[in-house]
């Protein structure tokens, strides 16, 4: 049996639809019932649990092989990062008392960076966890390559996509959530001690021009990208109602400067970024 958080999202659901193709059993972790009951009618087991509830998330997690965690994205963190250590301290306290055979965590790219960043939250989870004498694993993607789902409307309707990776030319690593969800369900049947590190990418790093030349093959028109320049980062985040929009630019600032990167040699995913541009262009049409 494979606990799996977040199977109502995108990664979650790619990595039990994995574990469920190749025969495994998946208990599906979510606070609401009604939502991963699609995941009951295909047989998965149901467990009803709150991130901020211990009780709840070890009963969850208890008399599993493995369990894949996630965390609710939160983009507007409050200063001092409170609900990250919160909800460290809860995974801690949850999978200390469940001890399933091993764990496999999704952090992100640069959570070993030593600036404070929107991804912080993830180095504050990942120290938490690191106190725990179980086998987890600290899976760190890349750029999530459907983040361009953002960049469909002004490509189609414009034909000028602003882009907050900058230079237009650097390449940056960016993975597909079909990989990610793949080489999680392939950590949570392998067997280790102790702690490791997997770092994850696509086949290549993508700069933001060759994002708007696959774009333009795929919509046959000009698509270009332009820049959004860094001093209106900050008052364009909070007029989108952001409190504290610093974590996010620091994120920003980190991938354009390069200190938000992998540690050692990242494997290689299979989805190349031109499948996934052409998925959510086709995804929106329908829509």
């Amino acid at each position: 049996m494979f606990a799996i958080t977040g199977i109502t999202g995108n990664v979650g659901g790619v990595v039990a639809e994995y574990l469920l193709s190749g025969g495994r059993a998946v208990r599906a972790v979510a606070r609401d019932a009604r939502k991963v009951s699609a995941w009951a009618k295909r047989g998965c087991e149901v467990a009803i649990a709150d991130i901020g509830d211990v009780s709840a998330m070890a009963a969850a997690f208890g008399g599993v092989e493995a369990v894949f965690v996630m965390v609710p994205p939160l983009f507007d963190p409050t200063p001092g990062f409170p609900e990250a250590k919160t909800i460290a301290a809860t995974l801690k306290s949850a999978l200390e008392a469940a001890r399933p055979g091993r764990v496999v965590y999704l952090s992100t790219i640069g959570a070993q960076a030593k600036q404070e960043n929107l991804l912080t939250q993830h180095t504050i989870i990942e120290s938490a966890l690191r106190e725990l004498d179980l086998p987890i694993a600290f899976l760190r993607p890349g750029w999530f390559m459907e983040n361009c789902s953002w960049d469909v409307a002004p490509a189609r309707e414009s034909g000028v996509i602003p882009s907050f990776l900058q230079p237009l030319e650097r390449a940056v690593p960016m993975v597909a959530i079909q990989d990610i969800g793949r080489v999680a369900a392939e950590l949570l049947q392998e067997q280790w001690s102790g702690h490791r590190v997997v770092e994850l990418e696509g086949p290549h790093r993508v700069a933001p021009n060759q994002i708007a030349a696959a774009f333009a093959q795929l919509l046959e028109r000009p698509v270009g990208m332009e820049t959004v320049p860094r001093e209106t980062w900050e008052p364009l985040f909070r007029a989108q109602g952001m409190n504290n929009p610093e974590p996010r630019v620091r994120m920003l600032d980190g991938f354009n400067e390069g200190w938000i990167d992998f540690e050692g040699e990242p494997q290689k995913g299979t989805v190349e970024i031109e499948t996934v541009l052409k998925t959510l262009v086709d995804g929106q049409k329908k829509s």
